[in-house]
């Protein structure tokens, strides 16, 4: 069980080229499925409660070259090649979306600093 209860696996999202983490979502079976089917990122939004293909509307897809599964069974990790702009929905002060959505750090103040 995953966020509100949804039957969801948490997904890391690596660059498989750079090792970069991307991002961290949900997949449900059927995001799954979909995922494997496309060969392109699907996640289940918890927010909205709905399958999400990512970038579907921004044109900032995730090409799948391996789907991962943890030890324990319990998370998955997409291995991923980046198609577009960037993975994130944030863009940056120039306009362009974020390659990560990790593009802040927290020093030791807890302060958040951009990287």
């Amino acid at each position: 069980m995953g966020s509100a209860g949804h039957p969801v696996l948490p997904v890391v999202v690596q660059d498989s080229d750079s090792g970069e983490v991307l991002i961290v979502a949900y997949a449900n079976e059927e995001a799954l499925r979909e995922t494997l089917k496309r060969k392109e990122a699907v996640f289940f939004s918890t927010s909205r409660n709905e399958i999400w293909h990512k970038g579907a509307t921004s044109g900032d897809t995730l090409s799948l070259v391996e789907v991962r599964v943890n030890c324990e069974q319990n998370s998955l990790l997409y291995l991923v090649r980046p198609q577009g702009e960037g993975a994130c929905h944030t863009k940056n002060e120039d306009g362009v979306a974020r390659s990560s959505c990790y593009y802040r750090s927290i020093d030791s103040e807890s302060d958040l600093r951009f990287i």
